[in-house]
């Protein structure tokens, strides 16, 4: 398969972005991305993906700033229990409160708003993220990644992880030359389904290996 075939084929075997997977539709709106931002915080620690995935839907019912912090703090410990997330619930619950906390008083509820004072700077988004209670550098760059779909100048956004991941389908290392085998509003998808290359037993199997013949 050339390269482009091989995007091709990755996008349809683990093309879904982490976002579509916790039923979050994603648009440049307040409450999809402050449940992006929910999400980022979940994947960040050593937890299994799905596992994250699963607590972000739980948490759905808080999803804007206001209904998290209407919410019990026991109530939250109770959605992550039920998605599985019972390692880190409780630290969890406490972040999360305080990063809705910090996201209405200091972005009125709106992460549009660190998007406008970052101007276009990688560095000053990056910064603003690492604000938030629990999302560190890692959890930064799964906001970036998965947020390049609504936020346009993030494009290619393609971590260590998903460039990982690429290399071991055999996809370009570069992402300026990864960016360029898929449309633009295929590039989260496409760093989705690089980073599940290195989390996802048979991944590599199911993009590498030549289809039946009839």
């Amino acid at each position: 398969m050339s390269e482009r075939e091989t995007a091709a084929r990755l996008l349809e075997v683990a093309g879904t972005t982490y976002a579509a997977q916790a039923g979050i539709v994603l648009r440049d709106q307040p409450a999809p991305l402050y449940r992006l931002l929910v999400l980022s915080v979940l994947l960040s620690t050593r937890i299994k993906a799905d596992i994250a995935v699963a607590a972000c839907k739980e948490l759905a019912e808080f999803g804007t700033p206001d209904r998290m912090l209407a919410a019990e703090w026991q109530q939250r410990v109770d959605a992550l229990g039920r998605g599985h997330y019972v390692r880190y619930d409780e630290s969890t619950a406490t972040a999360l409160g305080e990063g809705a906390e910090l996201l209405r008083t200091k972005y009125g509820g709106d992460l549009r708003r660190l998007r406008h004072r970052a101007e276009g700077d990688l560095r000053a988004l990056r910064a603003g993220l690492r604000e938030f209670p629990r999302l560190g550098p890692v959890g930064a760059e799964i906001f970036c990644r998965e947020a390049q779909q609504v936020w346009p100048e993030l494009r290619p956004y393609f971590d260590r992880k998903a460039l990982t991941g690429a290399g071991r389908v055999g996809l370009p290392t570069d992402a300026a030359r990864l960016a360029e085998l898929v449309d633009g509003s295929d590039l989260a998808r496409l760093a989705a389904a690089c980073v599940r290359v290195t989390l996802e037993k048979g991944v590599v199997e199911r993009v590498t290996e030549p289809s039946p013949t009839g």
